[in-house]
């Protein structure tokens, strides 16, 4: 049996993405969760993985909004601007369909400045 100072100190060694991942072994369905390691994939620089953690989560019925200007904003980053205007389009449908205006307006004030951005 481990003690309880041990336990502390894995805990504490334990990185954020490991923490998530913990908890979502106790929680798998937890969309937040989710959405919080993709951030953290995102931050480590494992981009594909993120984006599919992403994907997944904006492929939800209903779809988890959030996840879509998260993976454009990702896509433009990494450069891929026609991945991320596709995306962000999709997640403007959705968010006004689930009545999420204030994300809806987000998402195209991003799309209208990556139109200033060239490939």
């Amino acid at each position: 049996m481990s003690s309880p100072r041990r336990y502390l100190a894995l805990n504490i060694m334990a990185s954020r993405r490991e923490k998530i991942q913990a908890m979502l072994l106790e929680e798998p369905g937890d969309t937040f969760l989710r959405y919080s390691l993709a951030m953290e994939l995102d931050k480590e620089g494992d981009h594909e993985t993120s984006l599919a953690e992403l994907r997944e989560l904006y492929c939800l019925t209903p779809p988890y909004i959030p996840a879509f200007f998260m993976a454009g904003q990702q896509l433009a980053k990494l450069n891929r601007l026609d991945e991320s205007r596709s995306v962000l389009r999709t997640g403007v449908e959705q968010a006004q369909i689930q009545g999420d205006s204030h994300a809806a307006s987000e998402m195209t004030e991003f799309m209208a400045a990556l139109g200033s951005i060239s490939e």
